[in-house]
């Protein structure tokens, strides 16, 4: 089962995602999505629950989301899911899913985090992820 079928990003995180694939050259929307989601769910905090907005003209697929590693991404969620004592039935999960996925496009828009590729790079490549200091430059 899919996590979900389909969804649109809201028109914060499509201007978000719009400024990140100028800075890194990226040009593909569920790549950077990609990373986003996976920069949220490697914070240990659960997302704050609050109402998504999906008022963009952008939409993508589950598969086109996940690419060719959509069951890889169904995995982390799910069993991000389970860690936080959530659950796993599907609007649970899909919900969950939305959630991680705005907080990390969030986090890769905030100040000048995130400049080039490079910067995107030495991100994936760091050892530790100073949330503390993200959560204060929102």
């Amino acid at each position: 089962m899919l996590i979900v079928k389909q969804f649109h990003l809201s028109e914060q995180e499509k201007r978000n995602i719009a400024r990140l694939k100028y800075k890194t050259g990226i040009t593909n929307w569920n790549i950077l999505s990609r990373w986003a989601l996976c920069l949220s769910l490697s914070e240990p905090s659960i997302p704050v629950d609050t109402e998504i907005k999906a008022d963009s003209n952008v939409e993508m697929t589950w598969h086109v989301f996940g690419g060719d590693y959509h069951e890889v991404y169904d995995a982390l969620v799910r069993q991000r899911c389970i860690d936080d004592g959530l659950g796993t039935d599907p609007k649970t999960v899909a919900k969950y899913f939305r959630l991680h996925l705005q907080r990390g496009i969030s986090y890769l828009a905030a100040g000048n985090m995130i400049d080039s590729l490079i910067d995107l790079l030495n991100l994936a490549f760091s050892d530790s992820l100073n949330f503390a200091e993200r959560d204060e430059v929102q």
